[in-house]
């Protein structure tokens, strides 16, 4: 009997959550609720409500006085229909329920105040303000989080301990000190050479918790990653060293960030926690000025760190000394000296990229290989030609494809604007919110495309600046994005006017007819511009030819 009131007691509760209404998690909310439901988040038992979101951008704190360095906030699409109270069932992208929410708070975002204080700017240029900007929602819903489903990953679950399973299995191996190394990077030998010297100055075992979530722009993706991190803990830090990948979206919010990733690195059982140079940090801005000085981030968490109850190892920026054979920490003493040799972000990725041969004394063989297999697969590639109706964009889409097929033997996909809605985004018409919706759908396509290999050439007017810049940075995580701006001027256009659009607009039969009664944004920064005024479609498409050779796109 105690059986069947189990079994009809869950069939109930699948029934009740089945009819509540439901919200779709992205990624980054997927990793958040993931660590809030594990404890990783602890003190938070839920997303932040309206006073304590007003806190911690100002103070830092939760209402309760706990030190809590950056919103963790559910940003929703819409709020209508939503009331205090009520239950709300949270799915990720396949539908999959994983928890329930409580709605305490339905606040709106200060999206300025937040940049300001918690990233220390409002330049679009920071990928954290980039995302809160133009990626978060304007409204919120806070309130406590049940679990009701498992968040599943399909990939190395072995190494996805939760805090409580880390604990454990500390305690069972008699570990006392435990230190916690973050990354979102490869590790080469100076990261290694870092954790190994922590190790035996603190008699420690390290934690080596590389985030898997999202991170910046332009990083490796994390199974590459995490290939490289298994050679590295079996091979060379095995008796000192334990694997686990952490579900964290990383703001790279610099020194808050590195007192959220104390936080986090205390609740899964660390007692010491390495902060090195730039932690979390996102880079200069377009003008090549830092957002954070290199040490902000150690200064801020030394601070808390007694508060948070962890001891924090500090580390200065690492390099190789020719001289000793072996890494050193970098001073004003030694930093000029011949004898010290480095190999910059950059410099590393076009050796990469170009097959030179990497110094052994920068990282481990097996590291190389993989991330040289990884570069070496033939990156596939977008081209987004954007324009006036008639400017000659669908003319050298069809030009270049079959160009790119015959003398490169490149497999091209053209997705051109007038065909796509015929199918993809048939039923879409021509007010913003559709035109925008058509770009994304795309976008999207294109995306998918280019992460497999492929090469796609899209030809759409894609009036509006926002969702050009969106398709970039879907496409940039992929591959390749050669924006080309066809510029022929309105004038030219309407002479040729292949469709009559402008003729039946300018009489006022259509409407949402771009450069006639609805805007075109013309892009500040292409890759290539051509104007088909006199530009000949053959010149056109040299031009854009001459772009990808000289960028190494095709070779």
């Amino acid at each position: 009997m105690k059986q069947l009131g189990q079994a009809a007691k869950k069939r109930y509760i699948k029934e009740y959550i089945s009819n509540l209404p439901k919200i779709f998690l992205t990624q980054r909310q997927l990793c958040d609720l993931e660590l809030i439901l594990n404890g990783g988040f602890a003190p938070l038992s839920g997303f932040l409500n309206e006073r304590d979101y007003q806190s911690v951008v100002s103070k830092m704190r939760l209402t309760n006085g706990q030190i809590w360095p950056i919103p963790v906030c559910l940003d929703v699409e819409g709020i209508e229909g939503i009331k205090i109270g009520q239950k709300i069932l949270l799915c990720d992208i396949s539908e999959k329920p994983v928890a329930t929410l409580l709605v305490e708070s339905i606040y709106k975002l200060d999206k300025k105040k937040e940049a300001q204080y918690v990233y220390g700017t409002q330049s679009r240029d920071h990928f954290g303000v980039k995302y809160l900007f133009d990626k978060t929602n304007d409204y919120c819903l806070g309130g406590t989080v049940e679990k009701v489903g498992k968040i599943e990953h399909l990939d190395y679950e072995n190494l996805r301990k939760t805090p409580q399973q880390l604990k454990r299995y500390f305690k069972k191996k008699s570990v006392e000190k435990i230190i916690g190394f973050q990354t979102r990077n490869p590790i080469h030998r100076a990261h290694f050479w870092m954790i190994k010297k922590a190790a035996q100055a603190e008699n420690a075992h390290v934690l080596i918790h590389p985030a898997v979530g999202e991170t910046k722009d332009g990083d490796i993706d994390y199974i590459t990653r995490v290939k490289c991190y298994k050679i590295i803990n079996k091979k060379y830090a095995k008796d000192f060293s334990t694997l686990s990948l952490l579900p964290l979206a990383m703001r790279m919010a610099g020194p808050r960030e590195a007192i959220l990733h104390a936080i986090i690195r205390k609740n899964y059982g660390c007692t010491d926690f390495i902060v090195g140079r730039a932690h979390a940090d996102p880079g200069t801005d377009r003008r090549g000025n830092l957002f954070y000085e290199p040490f902000d981030a150690q200064k801020m968490v030394q601070k808390y760190a007694k508060e948070i109850g962890i001891n924090i190892i500090a580390f200065n920026e690492m390099a190789y000394n020719e001289k000793s054979k072996q890494y050193v920490e970098v001073s004003n003493k030694n930093k000029d000296s011949k004898s010290i040799k480095r190999i910059s972000g950059t410099q590393f990725r076009r050796m990469l990229r170009e097959d030179e041969k990497v110094p052994e004394w920068f990282s481990f063989p097996q590291v190389i290989k993989i991330l040289k297999r990884r570069v070496k697969k033939q990156k596939g590639f977008c081209i987004f030609l954007t324009g006036l109706s008639s400017a000659g964009k669908s003319t050298i889409g069809k030009s270049l494809s079959l160009v790119l097929m015959d003398r490169y033997n490149k497999p091209v996909t053209l997705l051109d604007g007038d065909v796509i809605r015929k199918h993809l985004t048939k039923g879409l018409g021509f007010s913003k919110e559709d035109r925008d919706e058509n770009i994304r759908r795309i976008g999207f396509v294109a995306s998918e495309i280019v992460k497999h290999q492929g090469v796609v050439i899209v030809a759409a007017i894609a009036p509006y600046k926002k969702m050009r810049d969106d398709v970039r940075e879907v496409i940039l995580q992929a591959g390749t994005f050669v924006e080309v701006y066809v510029s022929t001027p309105l004038s030219v256009c309407k002479k040729r006017d292949v469709k009559g659009l402008y003729r039946k607009a300018e009489r006022g039969i259509i409407k949402h007819v771009t450069g006639i009664d609805d805007l075109y944004e013309k892009p500040k920064n292409p890759e290539v511009t051509l104007d088909t005024t006199d530009l000949s479609i053959n010149e056109c498409v040299k031009e854009v030819l001459n772009y990808l050779k000289k960028e190494k796109v095709i070779k």
